[in-house]
């Protein structure tokens, strides 16, 4: 990863090169943009909380397994530090929450729920919900009485594999508005979600995609999901992926730093 971040470093630009005002915009007003830390200091709280916590639980794991090589007893403190979007992230899919106000939010990946606190305190803004997905039930457990403590009501955790669970929910749902893929971070599921989610996608869904440059396979899918003909513009930002439908956008794929 140190030298695709490299690479990427040296490749990517700023506001100034940017000649699309959907996507200037969208980086000047919402990418570069601060978030207010007071309203989520509770999350933030939490979290170091979890961090630091010696508690362990047994993991169902059926993504592509941990970087760190941890078995299937974990404590929580390496889940919260290994396995949860870093803050500036988490804030930033809270922007894109409020900027865009999706009625239907998926995030396929639940871990803890701090990153899904961070979508629900925005989709409360539009009364809506949050339909996240978890393999493991043990960590959906821990989730869910996260989510509770910090008052969030507005998610729905759905547990089990997700190669399941998702084509039930997807046939419950007109539309998707806003997904985030942070699941199994292997090339084939990668696809299969995106192609499965991408049936309910319409002009103006936000499709954003984590860790897609984790390993070689993630960025093969990135690869894949930047050609496919339903894709107008995409937003590389390393430690996420934005995808856009706008049949009004040129074509068009941006590298920008963050």
């Amino acid at each position: 990863m140190i030298k695709a971040y490299l690479r990427h470093w040296w490749r990517a630009g700023n506001a100034h090169g940017l000649h699309s005002p959907f996507v200037y915009a969208l980086y000047t007003e919402v990418i570069s943009a601060r978030s207010e830390a007071t309203p989520f200091k509770a999350i933030e709280q939490l979290r170091h909380q979890l961090r630091q916590s010696t508690e362990t639980i047994n993991v169902t794991d059926l993504g592509a397994g941990s970087r760190t090589g941890a078995g299937q007893s974990r404590q929580l403190g390496q889940i919260a530090r290994s396995a949860q979007k870093p803050v500036r992230y988490a804030q930033l899919l809270n922007r894109l929450v409020h900027r865009f106000n999706p009625t239907t939010i998926l995030e396929l990946g639940t871990s803890l729920g701090l990153t899904t606190a961070y979508l629900a305190d925005a989709a409360a803004h539009t009364n809506s919900r949050v339909v996240t997905f978890e393999g493991c039930p043990n960590i959906a457990s821990k989730a869910r009485q996260n989510l509770d403590k910090l008052g969030y009501q507005n998610v729905d955790i759905v547990v089990g594999d997700l190669s399941k669970t998702l084509a039930s929910q997807l046939a419950e749902i007109r539309s998707l508005d806003f997904v985030f893929f942070d699941a199994n971070h292997r090339y084939q599921p990668t696809i299969q979600y995106f192609s499965s989610c991408l049936e309910k996608a319409h002009n103006d869904s936000l499709f954003i995609f984590d860790d897609i440059h984790w390993s070689a396979e993630m960025e093969q899918a990135w690869a894949t999901i930047k050609s496919h003909p339903s894709v107008q513009v995409t937003v590389d930002l390393f430690g996420i992926g934005l995808v856009f439908f706008r049949r009004q956008q040129p074509r068009q794929h941006f590298l920008l730093k963050f």
